[in-house]
């Protein structure tokens, strides 16, 4: 069977077309084209992804991309498919939740090429695509794996921060989710408060992690913590040219509540507050690297070790054999090197994850952000589970706030 995936949840258009075969638990996937367009740089100036300029880049870029892909994959130029259907069995289109100008461009196009081509059209839920980003890869032959369950996936992203349990194959229960800020959006906002970048992310790992090799870099003279709050009270008291840093911690929020839910506006609003009260002392704190350096490092540490604590509690309550971390944050070192230390503790004590029986896994780089890679390969396994049912075209639509189930 082949696939036509189309990706245009954001501010990323993508378009890939895929050859796959097998069932839902053994499907395979070779990749016969695979073609992107960013808009970081547009989108810089604002800060942030301005939806009405997204849905107008993708509007321009999608038949750009959907050519460049056919040409690939087909050996033939757009201009021949005016007249002849070119050889695609189903094509399958993210329908949220994202921004919904940026779906509904994608979710338009889509429907415009299975009418046009008499096709069918499948919409796929885009957090699903981000579990199954886990068995992707750029280019060349893929296959899924099985998996033990259950599964808990840990989706963390500039829009999202959710735990999602799954017991059966393909079906979805959220056990936690924030409560407000996404913990990416919250690194881009913290970044933004400290003059880096869009997307800033990245930037935030970036000075974190020139300070955290400090730690490493001193023998003996900056001790191992047990807590992150206090390794970063030993870290920033190092002399930073003009003078000493002080001391400082950022909260942890909802660290020990009773449930699985998340909560970074709080943080971000410490982080801003934090950032007031440094400037006191320090007025050019955002020409100070080693002061932005110390505070990206705290906020980094109080982010990411709360996603730690509340999954490692989620994997004990449900006896989780399976965890996924996937989504844009899921690109973070901090976080990959926190998850492995965790499964590693958890399976070297006496818990419910025993040596050898959680299994973590995480999306390829390039696939941690938004894809049609991610989005192909979910649109054929839901073809596949619903017997190659599809819903009829008109009734399709983008969903913002699309939940998994």
């Amino acid at each position: 069977m082949r696939i036509l995936s189309i990706e245009t949840s954001c501010d990323d258009t993508a378009i890939t077309i895929f050859e796959a075969k097998g069932g839902i638990e053994n499907a395979s996937f070779k990749i016969l084209a695979n073609n992107s367009n960013s808009q970081i740089k547009i989108h810089r100036p604002h800060g942030g992804v301005f939806p009405a300029l997204a849905k107008r880049e993708h509007i321009k870029n999608l038949p750009i991309i959907l050519e460049k892909s056919l040409k690939e994959a087909l050996g033939h130029p757009m201009s021949k498919w005016t007249s002849d259907v070119p050889s695609i069995d189903i094509i399958v289109v993210a329908s949220g939740p994202g921004l919904e100008p940026s779906l509904w461009s994608g979710v338009v196009f889509a429907k415009e090429l299975a009418e046009k081509w008499d096709i069918p059209l499948m919409p796929v839920n885009h957090m699903e695509g981000h579990i199954l980003s886990v068995f992707g890869k750029g280019v060349g032959k893929f296959k899924i794996k099985k998996l033990k369950m259950p599964i808990l996936s840990l989706l963390v992203s500039g829009g999202h921060t959710e735990l999602v349990l799954t017991r059966k194959w393909l079906k979805y229960e959220i056990i936690g989710q924030t409560l407000d800020d996404a913990v990416g959006e919250a690194f881009d906002k913290v970044a933004r408060m400290l003059g880096l970048p869009y997307p800033g992310g990245p930037e935030i790992s970036k000075l974190a992690e020139k300070l955290r090799k400090i730690r490493y870099s001193h023998e003996g003279s900056i001790a191992q913590a047990d807590e992150p709050s206090i390794a970063i009270h030993q870290q920033v008291n190092m002399r930073a040219g003009s003078g000493r840093i002080p001391d400082f911690s950022l909260p942890r929020p909802m660290l020990h509540s009773k449930n699985f839910d998340f909560s970074f506006s709080g943080l971000k609003t410490a982080v801003l507050y934090l950032i007031r009260d440094l400037s006191k002392e320090h007025s050019n704190i955002l020409q100070n690297d080693k002061i932005k350096s110390a505070v990206a490092l705290e906020f980094e540490n109080a982010a990411i070790e709360s996603l730690t604590y509340k999954t490692k509690k989620a994997i004990e309550k449900y006896k989780v054999k399976t965890l996924i971390v996937a989504g844009g944050v899921s690109a973070n070192n901090h976080l990959r090197n926190e998850m492995k230390r965790l499964i590693k503790e958890m399976s070297n004590k006496n818990t419910t994850a025993k040596a050898g029986q959680v299994k973590l896994l995480f999306p390829p780089k390039e696939l941690t952000m938004d894809n049609s890679i991610m989005i192909g390969i979910a649109g054929y396994l839901n073809y596949i589970k619903n017997k190659k049912k599809v819903p009829e075209i008109n009734s399709i639509k983008a969903e913002g706030n699309l939940k998994l189930k």
